[in-house]
C-alpha cells in the first residue's frame, strides 16, 4: 500500500516537472509567431476576387486597408468619370462585404506614411508594418518585389493554375471563330487561354 502511494505522488511529480517545463515552450512559441497581415491596394479591392479568395481560405485572414487607398476610392466614387466611379463604388462595397465575411479580419490601417504617390506610400506601409501586400498592379508588384516586399498577386495565382495540355492529349472544346490564316478555327480553355485549330473553319460554333 505505501509502495503503490509513492508510485503514485512519483508519477504526480514527473507530470508536474513536465508541465513546467512544457508551459515557457508554448508562451515562446505564441510570443515569437507573428501574424501575417496582407495590404488591399485598391486595384485589388475594385478586381473583387479577393472575396472569393477570403470565403475559400486561400489568402491570410487578417487585412488591412489603408485610409489612402479608401480615400482614393472615395475621390474616384465622387468623379465625372461614370467607368471610374462605378469601379471605386465596387471597390468600396467589396470592403463592406469582406468586414461581412467570417473567415477574414479586416481594418482600416491609419498609419501616416511620408510618399508622393500611392505606390510609394503602398510599399513603404508594407516596409514598415512588415505586411504582405495584395495587388493586381504588375507595376507595383514589380517595385514592392525589388523593395523586398512579399507581392500577393491573384494574377498570377491564375496563371500558376492554367490546365496543363501536354503533347498528343485530347481535348475537346468549342471553335468560336476563324483563325489569322486560312482555314484555322479559334477555342479557348477554360482558363482563357486562345487556341488555334489548324482546319477548323468548318467547325466553328460546333464542339470538337
Amino acid at each position: 500500500m505505501i509502495l503503490e502511494i509513492i508510485q503514485t505522488i512519483a508519477i504526480i511529480a514527473i507530470l508536474i516537472v513536465v508541465l513546467q517545463k512544457n508551459k515557457p515552450l508554448e508562451k515562446m512559441k505564441s510570443k515569437g509567431k507573428k501574424e501575417s497581415v496582407a495590404l488591399l491596394d485598391s486595384c485589388a479591392l475594385i478586381h473583387g476576387s479577393i472575396i472569393e479568395l477570403a470565403k475559400a481560405g486561400f489568402i491570410t485572414p487578417k487585412l488591412e486597408v489603408p485610409e489612402f487607398i479608401l480615400a482614393e476610392l472615395q475621390l474616384l466614387a465622387d468623379g465625372n468619370d461614370s467607368q471610374k466611379r462605378e469601379r471605386a463604388r465596387f471597390g468600396l462595397e467589396v470592403v463592406r462585404l469582406l468586414q461581412a465575411e467570417p473567415s477574414v479580419e479586416i481594418e482600416v490601417n491609419y498609419t501616416k506614411i511620408d510618399a508622393t504617390t500611392t505606390d510609394d506610400k503602398l510599399v513603404k506601409l508594407a516596409q514598415k508594418t512588415g505586411a504582405d501586400l495584395f495587388t493586381t498592379d504588375f507595376n507595383l508588384n514589380q517595385v514592392a518585389s525589388i523593395e523586398g516586399v512579399r507581392v500577393l498577386n491573384v494574377n498570377e495565382l491564375a496563371h500558376s493554375l492554367r490546365q496543363v495540355a501536354l503533347p498528343g492529349e485530347d481535348i475537346t472544346m468549342r471553335v468560336i471563330q476563324t483563325g489569322s490564316n486560312r482555314d484555322q478555327g479559334v477555342g479557348y480553355l477554360e482558363d482563357g487561354t486562345m487556341v488555334v485549330i489548324d482546319n477548323a473553319r468548318q467547325d466553328i460554333g460546333k464542339e470538337i
